[in-house]
C-alpha cells in the first residue's frame, strides 16, 4: 500500500469503486440544472426497463448541487427499484449503487456509513472472484457506465459509446446493450454528419435495438427520424405513426414525431405536438427550440410564397413570427444556457429583424466559448459567413468565415461552405476577372472538390496575373 494510501484508506478504497463519483461526467456547473430537468422528465415521462441507471444519475446531480438528502432519497429509490425490476439479475449492477452510498456518506462526514457499502462492493467484488477488491470487470458494469455518460451530454458520446461496445462484445444480444448503443451512435451520427456508410451503421444499430426491444416507442421515432435524414421520408412516417400509437414514452415521442412533421414541412402538425410535450415537461429547453424552429420554418413558408419579396400583411406576419421564434429560443437559453445551436439561430432572428448588432454580439461569444466538436465549429463559421454575405454585405468577411468552415474531410456543412465559398467568388470574378485572391480561392474550392484540372487552371491564371502586376499579395491557397 503506497504512503498516500496509508495516510487516506478511506479514499484510497474510494477512488478504486466504479460509479458516478468516479466516473468523470463531464457537466460543466451551467449545465447542471438542465440535467437535473432533463433526468427528472425521463424518471417520470420516458417508459423504459432500465430505471435503475437515471436513479443513480439522479442522485449524483443532486450531490453537485449540495443536496446530499435528496441525493440519499434518489438512491434509496434505485435499490428499491432493483429489488423490484431486476430479480434474477446479476448483482454486479448494485456495484454502482452501492459506491454511490459510499461516496455520499464519505462527503458528508459519515466513514461508519461510508464503510458499510465498502464492504457490500469487497464482499460481491470476492464472489464473482475479481483481482480487485472494490471493482468487477462485467459488461453490466460497462453498461452502467456508458447510460451515465450518455445522459451527461456531447462530449461525454464518444466514451459511452466505448462501453456500449465493449458490453457488447460479451452479450451482443442483449436488448439494454443495443438500446444504450443505437441512441449513442444516432446522437453521434447527428454530431458528425455521417457519411453513407455512417448512415447504414447508425440505421442497423436502431433496427437491431428495435428487433431486440419491439414495444420500445422511443427508438421507433429515432429510426423514423433517421430515415427521414436519408431521403426515405415515407418510410419514417410508418415508424413515426406506429410510436404514436403507442402510449410508451408518449411526452418523448410528441417531441421526435414533431421534428418529423417540421422537416416534412407540416408545421402546424409539429406544433400540436409540441404543445402537448411542453404540456408534460415544462422546462424543456429542446421543446422550446422546436417550437422556435417551427415559427422560422412558418416565416421561410411565407418568404417563399412571395418570391422572397413579401409586403404588407405578409411582412407584417413574418416580423410577428420572427419575434415569437427569438422569444422561444430566449426561454430555451435560459434552461440551457450552453445550447450552442439556439445561439446560432438566435442570432439568424436578430438579423432577419435588421438588429445586427445583437446578432454580431451572440456570434462573437460563441466563437469564444469552448466548442468540442467539428460540426459545431464548422456550422457556426458557415452561418456567421452568411451573416456576412446577406445583412452585413461583408464579402471579404463572409469568405473569412466560408473557408474556417471547411473541413477536408467533407462533412455536410463543409460542403455548404463550398458552394457558398464557390458561388461568391465567382460572382466576384463575374465583376472583375483578374481579382487574384479570388482565382486561388476558386481554385481552392475546385482542389477540394476533386476537380484538379478546373483548380488547376485557375492557380495559373493567378500566378500569370501576379507575374504580370508584380503584385505579392496574390497567395495561392
Amino acid at each position: 500500500m503506497s504512503a498516500e494510501s496509508k495516510e487516506n484508506p478511506i479514499e484510497y478504497r474510494l477512488d478504486q469503486l466504479r460509479c458516478h463519483f468516479t466516473w468523470e461526467l463531464q457537466i460543466e456547473d451551467t449545465e447542471i440544472t438542465d440535467l437535473e430537468n432533463r433526468v427528472s422528465d425521463e424518471i417520470e415521462f420516458l417508459d423504459t426497463k432500465f430505471n435503475v441507471p437515471i436513479h443513480n444519475l439522479l442522485a449524483y446531480v443532486k450531490h453537485l448541487k449540495g443536496q446530499n438528502k435528496e441525493a440519499l432519497q434518489s438512491l434509496n429509490q434505485a435499490e428499491d427499484l432493483f429489488q423490484t425490476e431486476h430479480t434474477g439479475q446479476s448483482e454486479v449492477r448494485r456495484l454502482v449503487t452501492w459506491g454511490n452510498y459510499a461516496w455520499l456518506y464519505y462527503h458528508t462526514g459519515r466513514l461508519e456509513e461510508a464503510q458499510i457499502y465498502l464492504d457490500k462492493v469487497e464482499s460481491t467484488c470476492k464472489k464473482f472472484a475479481s483481482p480487485s477488491c472494490y471493482s468487477v470487470e462485467s459488461p453490466d458494469m460497462d453498461c452502467e457506465e456508458g447510460w451515465a455518460l450518455l445522459k451527461c451530454g456531447g462530449k461525454n458520446y464518444e466514451r459511452a459509446k466505448a462501453c456500449f461496445e465493449k458490453a457488447l462484445e460479451v452479450e451482443p444480444e442483449n436488448p439494454e446493450f443495443n438500446t444504450g448503443y443505437a441512441i449513442v451512435i444516432y446522437r453521434l451520427d447527428g454530431f458528425s454528419k455521417a457519411s453513407e456508410m455512417g448512415e447504414a451503421f447508425c440505421l442497423h444499430s436502431l433496427k437491431r435495438a428495435i428487433e431486440l426491444n419491439p414495444e420500445d416507442a422511443y427508438i421507433k421515432a429515432l429510426l423514423a427520424l433517421k430515415l427521414q435524414d436519408i431521403g426515405q421520408e415515407a418510410e419514417g412516417e410508418k415508424y413515426i405513426e406506429e410510436a404514436l400509437r403507442s402510449t410508451s414514452s408518449q411526452t418523448y415521442v410528441f417531441r421526435y414525431a414533431a421534428k418529423f412533421y417540421r422537416r416534412k414541412g407540416s408545421v402546424d402538425k409539429a406544433l400540436h405536438f409540441l404543445k402537448m410535450a411542453l404540456r408534460a415537461t415544462p422546462s424543456s429547453a429542446v421543446l422550446y427550440h422546436q417550437v422556435g424552429l417551427c415559427y422560422k420554418a412558418q416565416m421561410i413558408q411565407i418568404k417563399k410564397a412571395n418570391n422572397w419579396k413579401p409586403r404588407g400583411r405578409d411582412k407584417e406576419n413574418i416580423h410577428r413570427l420572427v419575434q415569437m421564434a427569438i422569444c422561444e429560443f430566449k426561454k430555451a437559453l435560459e434552461l440551457r444556457p450552453r445550447f450552442h445551436m439556439m445561439y446560432i439561430d438566435l442570432a439568424e432572428m436578430y438579423a432577419e429583424l435588421g438588429h445586427h448588432k445583437e446578432a454580431e454580439d451572440i456570434f462573437q461569444k460563441l466563437l469564444s466559448m469552448g466548442i468540442f466538436h467539428d460540426h459545431l465549429h464548422q456550422d457556426i463559421h458557415f452561418r456567421y459567413g452568411q451573416f456576412q454575405e446577406f445583412h452585413r454585405k461583408s464579402e471579404v468577411d463572409a469568405v473569412i468565415h466560408y473557408l474556417k468552415a471547411i473541413n477536408k474531410e467533407k462533412l455536410f456543412t463543409s460542403n455548404k461552405s463550398l458552394s457558398a465559398l464557390e458561388k461568391l467568388v465567382l460572382r466576384k470574378l463575374r465583376r472583375n476577372e483578374a481579382d487574384i485572391e479570388s482565382l486561388s480561392i476558386l481554385g481552392f474550392v475546385y482542389k477540394l472538390k476533386g476537380e484538379m484540372g478546373e483548380a488547376l487552371e485557375c492557380y495559373e491564371r493567378a500566378l500569370r496575373l501576379a507575374a504580370g502586376s508584380g503584385n505579392s499579395e496574390g497567395r495561392v491557397p
